[in-house]
């Protein structure tokens, strides 16, 4: 640098080639947010924030002038790289993305991730990321070195430090009261700009992902229920949950869906309950299980940390309990699911699949069930997570269950293209039919006394005649789809013998699954400082309330599901008919 000073004494400054570095710099944050501004997603903060700190990069080729174009090709590259998932995101969505949608395809796990980029995958995105790339090597292309005087250079470096990353961190710190926070509210400045979005989202997710080991230590330390009591204390009783992944009533046949996706389900009606008014608080596994699992909900999103979870209530209640997951788990990892199977006495892990785009079907949570059920233990409380009709859909069933192939029964809004996964999602939902019908009966041949209830965790959009462009779960813009879950009970003949029950009057109460928990209490007989009756589906002293939606730690972005309530069926739907498929050897 020092022999390039010289060179720079009183020559005046290159302006010029200082507006094109920065403009180089800019373009991998500014191209984004320009689009999210043109299109009126989102408000000028974001991109004002971006304009700021790309100045940053102009640090190093200030002080090295004479690498200019080395250290900015580098950069560039860098950059290029990590404003990808921000730019691909909002192609495909038409949001802005944030460190929130980070932390979602982390917990779900990398390799879903992965699978959520191949699902969205389109032809037209080539050219317009090979167009984008373009334009950064453009760019590159009229950069040039900007000389300055060696103490200049050092100040003015300094002076744009100051100015984007120090003024505001001194700011964060003088106007919040913990470091914690402050830190927070630092970051939120930085997510608009490139890396920073992958940065603040990956430092939460290890954040998150420590704090798992801290809950399962802290979860040990929960005070239990006071004055538990248990109705059926005396009897032998086996009660099932089954969890279903990505599954939207409206698909169903059950539901009055036209094409016969739940060809098993529907025949044995007259043995269920089917609730057809529940949805789900948010479009995430992770985030709706905190809140289905426990105690907490959408206004004390915090509970599951302070208060038991459905798991400890059943242990406390003279249970031993079982965890089947057909979910990923490349190893036993300390994610918050881990954290709810983890509380069992039992677990079955059973997909080691490196990534998610193997052929992992959940008949196989088919065996373990079997082997729970002969468990001998006289009360058992056994869950069963399934991958149900997660993407990418065209993995979630055998071949011989792919019924739907043509337009039969599809919305004349369905494009071509957009048919194979339309198609490809009814097929897993026949599928879906059959494993959790062949849990029904296998439960059922076991005579045992007891129930088994399904809800899927959420839902999910798949070109649907209401929203035909939207594929997949976004809570920034909800569609029904995303909400709306299958909520179906099936009581064995002894259980409705020693607790005559009518629940046809309740089937269409409107519901949140936020509430599961007093419900599942209240079915097994339990009580206990704290239950609400108010919030059991099944309680005659049930009371209606707005069912919220969102994300409950941005209260003022909660709104109510009836926003975005379904509407009737388009009439353009053709009801497709046919012979069921083949059967699929079992276990």
């Amino acid at each position: 640098m020092s022999s390039n000073a010289p060179r720079a004494e009183g020559r005046p400054v290159d302006w010029a080639g200082l507006g094109w570095l920065f403009l180089f710099f800019w373009y991998f944050s500014g191209v984004t947010q320009m689009l999210i501004q043109v299109t009126g997603t989102s408000g000028f903060t974001g991109f004002r924030q971006a304009f700021l700190l790309s100045a940053v990069w102009l640090v190093p080729v200030l002080l090295f002038p004479s690498r200019t174009r080395s250290i900015a090709g580098v950069l560039g590259l860098l950059l290029w790289l990590a404003s990808l998932p921000a730019f691909g995101y909002f192609l495909v969505y038409g949001q802005e993305f944030s460190q929130s949608v980070i932390f979602i395809l982390f917990e779900s796990n990398v390799a879903e991730g992965s699978e959520y980029l191949a699902q969205y995958f389109a032809w037209w995105m080539v050219p317009v990321f090979l167009a984008y790339a373009a334009g950064a090597v453009l760019l590159w292309t009229r950069i040039r070195p900007v000389y300055l005087p060696k103490r200049r250079a050092l100040l003015a470096s300094l002076a744009v430090l100051a100015a984007t990353v120090g003024y505001p961190a001194v700011k964060q710190g003088l106007e919040n009261p913990t470091f914690a926070m402050a830190r927070d509210s630092f970051e939120k400045r930085m997510e608009p700009a490139v890396p920073w979005q992958l940065v603040v989202g990956y430092r939460q997710y290890r954040q998150q992902l420590a704090e798992m080991h801290d809950l399962l230590e802290g979860n040990k330390r929960i005070a239990p229920l006071a004055n538990l009591k248990d109705e059926n204390a005396a009897q032998p009783a086996t009660l099932v949950l089954v969890i279903g992944e990505s599954t939207n009533r409206q698909r169903m046949s059950l539901y009055g869906y036209p094409r016969p996706t739940t060809p098993n389900l529907d025949r044995i009606r007259d043995q269920l309950d089917v609730f057809d008014n529940v949805i789900t608080p948010r479009p995430y596994t992770i985030e709706a299980l905190q809140q289905v699992l426990t105690f907490a909900d959408e206004q004390n999103p915090d509970l599951y940390l302070s208060k038991p979870s459905l798991v400890n209530l059943m242990k406390q209640a003279g249970y031993k309990t079982y965890w089947i997951t057909n979910q990923q788990t490349l190893t036993k990892r300390n994610t918050m699911l881990t954290t709810f199977s983890k509380q069992a006495d039992e677990q079955f892990y059973l997909n080691n699949n490196r990534n998610q785009n193997a052929r992992q079907y959940d008949d196989d949570v088919l065996p373990p069930f079997e082997k729970v059920l002969a468990d001998p233990a006289p009360r058992k409380f056994i869950v069963v997570h399934l991958l149900g009709t997660h993407m990418s859909y065209q993995y979630r069933y055998p071949p011989e269950y792919e019924r739907f192939t043509d337009r039969q029964g599809v919305p004349a809004s369905v494009t071509d293209d957009q048919l194979p996964t339309y198609n490809s999602y009814d097929n897993a939902v026949l599928f879906n039919d059959q494993v959790v019908s062949s849990l029904i009966q296998r439960f059922s041949s076991q005579q045992s006394n007891g129930f088994l209830l399904y809800l899927s965790d959420h839902g999910e959009a798949v070109f649907d005649p209401e929203h035909p462009e939207v594929l997949g779960r976004n809570e920034a813009a909800p569609t029904a789809p995303m909400y709306t879950i299958p909520f179906m009970l099936w009581r064995s003949p002894q259980w409705r013998e020693s607790h005559p029950l009518d629940l046809s009057a309740n089937l269409g109460r409107p519901y949140s699954s936020s509430s599961f928990i007093h419900t599942w209490s209240d079915l097994a007989g339990i009580r206990f400082d704290g239950f609400d009756p108010s919030r059991s589906l099944v309680n005659n002293g049930f009371q209606a309330r707005p069912l919220l939606i969102g994300d409950p730690y941005r209260p003022k972005a909660l709104i109510d599901f009836s926003l975005i309530k379904p509407k009737a069926r388009p009439a353009d739907i053709e009801v497709v008919s046919g012979a069921l498929p083949g059967k699929r050897p079992q276990g």
